[in-house]
């Protein structure tokens, strides 16, 4: 059983970590934290394909932690955007290989320099003594998160 400490912290952690999501924008369906008119998911699709190239729905997915079926419902309303292009994979006709058109390269860019001044911004924010701390706190959050077992995996255990 946790100790109040404990169940106390756990609070906290969970109200803050919801606060920071809600301030920062993450909850918008319609514009990026940076004031962008894309989803999230499809503002860092973008940001993926642009900094790999081209890609696997897949391992897009797998990047993005979504599933199958919503990354492709996004590559689909990339596709409608003319922001990707999508072909069967040379090795399996089952798999589809996604890939920034021109047009989708552009807005790319502009979701990255969007994104870099709004973090550049949220920096400056932070006194500069305690940034490493921060970074260094985020950096041991993120290596919790991906430790844990995955909603789809806790389903299917319980």
């Amino acid at each position: 059983m946790p100790t109040r400490k404990a169940g106390s912290q756990v609070d906290e952690l969970r109200r803050l970590v919801q606060r920071l999501f809600r301030r920062f924008g993450a909850l918008a369906s319609d514009a990026t934290p940076c004031g962008l008119p894309l989803s999230i998911p499809h503002a860092h699709a973008l940001m993926v394909l642009l900094g790999r190239g081209e890609l696997s729905q897949q391992d897009l997915g797998g990047e993005l932690c979504i599933d199958k079926s919503n990354v492709a419902r996004l590559c689909a309303r990339m596709v409608s955007a003319g922001h990707v292009a999508q072909r069967p994979a040379d090795t399996d006709g089952r798999s589809r290989l996604v890939s920034l058109t021109a047009k989708g390269e552009r807005v790319a860019r502009q979701v990255e320099s969007a994104s870099a001044s709004r973090f550049s911004a949220l920096l400056r924010g932070l006194p500069e003594k305690t940034r490493p701390d921060v970074l260094t706190a985020l950096q041991h959050l993120l290596a919790s998160v991906e430790a844990l077992p995955s909603a789809a995996t806790e389903e299917r255990t319980d």
